[in-house]
């Protein structure tokens, strides 16, 4: 059984620096405001205390930390989960830009991992550069948004990565360079290893700021008309299915077809002003969506034949989750 004391003082004694939390409610940190406790909570500030967290946890005592973004995509058990999580959230914030574009005619925004998706693209805009318009309502961070390859209204952040900068298990002392990493719908190569990401190099075409503010505004007005974003989510549940027929398929048309928006279970509801999100209307508990869910799930194969796969990434205990 895993000394979760020991690692604590060792963490404080080799990084005194280091922000801990003991027995951190993961509530506080995922979208859905769901989620049980952790026995360790780490907020490195810079790059050198996530080597040193990682260089103290895996290589001294054989823990293989789970790392989060802003947790706007995590569905944590009630029950919490025994591991070591490692925030990158406002901690990594670097944001610059560089010098000279890597692609000719355009120039590189290079963030670190804790940067919101917002300020990234708010960043774009004054200076002048398109392409992750958008991003700014995405509620995740860099981090984890290259990790899922986020996305909205025909836009993927993996369209606009050039670069991306990480650390990996156990070879924390080593920054790995990826160029030209490989993504497609809601994945990345980062999906198949244990590597934390550091920050990422968007390379981005010159725009007028007129228009570009213009698109932005436009995004944000439709975000706010259609999805239902006073009440605590993760945004999209489901992945968006395979075409049928040489046609796309959505999620959302799929329940909403199936007349199941407005559907409960405790204080998870799909929502009523968008089928594609499962949203918690107050007291929701992690069970109550993870039902919610595998209702949803079964009710769609049944009318429809499409198996609907979870958007959402889920962390618990050992031997718990959802059969999906």
């Amino acid at each position: 059984m895993m000394d979760w004391n020991a690692l604590y003082r060792r963490l404080c004694e080799q990084i005194p620096s280091l922000e801990l939390r003991r027995d951190e409610p993961m509530s506080r940190h995922t979208s859905f405001q769901v989620g049980g406790p952790v026995p360790l909570l780490a907020l490195p500030k810079n790059e050198e205390e996530v080597q040193r967290v990682l260089s103290v946890a895996v290589v001294e005592f054989g823990v293989k930390p789970f790392f989060m973004g802003k947790g706007t995509n995590l569905l944590v058990s009630d029950a919490g989960a025994d591991l070591l999580v490692v925030k990158a959230y406002d901690g990594l914030s670097r944001l610059e830009l560089l010098p000279e574009g890597e692609w000719p005619g355009h120039r590189t925004v290079r963030a670190g991992s804790g940067v919101s998706l917002a300020r990234l693209a708010n960043f774009a805009l004054a200076h002048g550069l398109t392409g992750l318009e958008f991003a700014q309502g995405i509620p995740g961070s860099v981090g984890g948004g290259v990790y899922m390859n986020a996305g909205a209204y025909g836009g993927e952040l993996g369209q606009m990565i050039s670069s991306v900068s990480s650390v990996s298990c156990p070879d924390e002392e080593f920054v790995r360079e990826h160029l030209n990493p490989q993504f497609s719908y809601r994945h990345s190569q980062f999906q198949e290893g244990d590597e934390f990401i550091l920050r990422a190099s968007f390379s981005l075409k010159p725009g007028g700021r007129a228009e570009i503010k213009a698109k932005m505004d436009d995004l944000a007005q439709r975000r706010k008309s259609k999805q239902p974003l006073e009440y605590p989510s993760a945004g999209s549940t489901f992945k968006r299915p395979a075409p049928v027929d040489g046609q796309p398929v959505y999620a959302a048309a799929l329940i909403d077809q199936c007349g199941l928006k407005g559907l409960t279970v405790g204080g998870a509801q799909v929502s009523e002003k968008h089928a594609g999100f499962v949203i918690n209307r107050g007291g929701a508990a992690c069970r109550d969506i993870i039902e919610l869910m595998t209702q949803v799930r079964e009710q769609v194969f049944k009318e429809t034949g499409i198996t609907l796969e979870p958007e959402v990434r889920y962390l618990g205990l050992e031997g718990e989750g959802w059969n999906f």
